[in-house]
């Protein structure tokens, strides 16, 4: 399995964006992206409309963000900012942590000098705890490794950052929603064997498989990023699933979706990397199933865009007490 296919373009040319900032552009882009959003139903199903304004500004998204991970990458080489604390889930699978030493292999990559550290929730070391005491009284900026607003994000991840006393931290939002992240599982679909003949098929569909959370937030995240995904593959139903908590499961969605005609049903893995859910949720499926995102290239500049954004929000006297946009 090929990791360049279908992810952001590694280079832009010159004089061909007169704005201020690539942070500027890419909030005019994400507005658009809301507006052409509008238009497509909260279980993934798109109502008729014409949308090249939408394929343009995902590829637009991608390439500023290889800009600007490239043109950051090179100004703050070296320069001793703050640490960049991802925070994994952690699990009992040793992929897991294989495949997220390489996502970070790749952010460092991108942004020589900077120091990149990794703390696990659960199940895997280092722990969180250990790795903010580690940093004592430095400064870090907080990145979860997480796709959706949940329990782990506002709650354990500001619990352990507030009880590491000495350290001056500002908490990232999770990586999702985000146009990167529907590039990278668009990436993984075909990947698994999606062709752009299957967009057409009355016949296809997805499954986006998460986690689950019993958070309504994290319900909203994923149904947002299943229509975001749906609008990528031209109007192709994609159904949010669940692995746990809440349902629909993954067999109910594979059914549900049988029901309305649709037979070759892919399975899009959202999960960070490999472990139990996503293994439980590629067994079930009746036709192809993507990898996790892993190691992909925009997920290691989504890491970086999160950091840069939160790098120079103000500190929080309390960090259990954010509210995560």
């Amino acid at each position: 399995m090929t990791e360049s296919a279908a992810h952001p373009r590694e280079s832009l040319a010159p004089n061909t964006m007169p704005l201020d900032s690539t942070a500027e552009l890419l909030t005019r882009i994400t507005a658009q992206l809301g507006a052409q959003l509008s238009h497509v139903q909260l279980n993934g199903v798109r109502r008729p409309m014409s949308s090249p304004i939408l394929a343009t500004a995902v590829s637009a998204v991608s390439a500023v963000s290889a800009v600007s991970a490239a043109s950051a990458g090179s100004s703050t080489a070296g320069t001793g900012g703050p640490s960049l604390v991802a925070v994994a889930h952690g699990s009992r699978d040793p992929r897991a942590l294989h495949t997220v030493t390489r996502l970070l292999d790749r952010v460092r990559e991108l942004r020589p000098g900077l120091d990149v550290r990794l703390g696990h929730i659960e199940l895997d070391e280092p722990l969180l705890p250990d790795t903010l005491a580690g940093l004592g009284d430095r400064e870090a900026v907080v990145v979860p490794l997480l796709l959706g607003r949940g329990h782990h994000v506002k709650r354990d991840i500001p619990d352990a950052v507030a009880a590491a006393a000495r350290l001056r931290a500002r908490i990232a939002p999770p990586l999702g929603p985000h146009p990167l992240l529907v590039e990278a599982l668009y990436a993984r679909l075909t990947d698994a064997g999606w062709r752009s003949a299957d967009n057409a098929g009355r016949g296809a569909a997805v499954v986006l498989a998460a986690a689950g959370s019993r958070d309504l937030e994290s319900a909203a995240d994923a149904r947002h990023t299943a229509a975001m995904l749906s609008e990528r593959l031209g109007g192709v139903p994609v159904l949010p699933a669940y692995a746990s908590a809440v349902s629909p499961t993954v067999p109910e969605a594979l059914r549900a979706l049988a029901a309305r005609g649709r037979h070759r049903i892919a399975v899009a893995s959202y999960f960070t990397a490999p472990g139990r859910f996503a293994t439980a949720s590629r067994s079930a499926a009746p036709w192809i199933a993507a990898a996790p995102l892993g190691s992909h290239p925009a997920l290691a500049r989504l890491v970086l865009q999160r950091y840069d954004e939160a790098r120079t929000a103000p500190y929080a006297a309390d960090p259990r007490q954010l509210v995560t946009a």
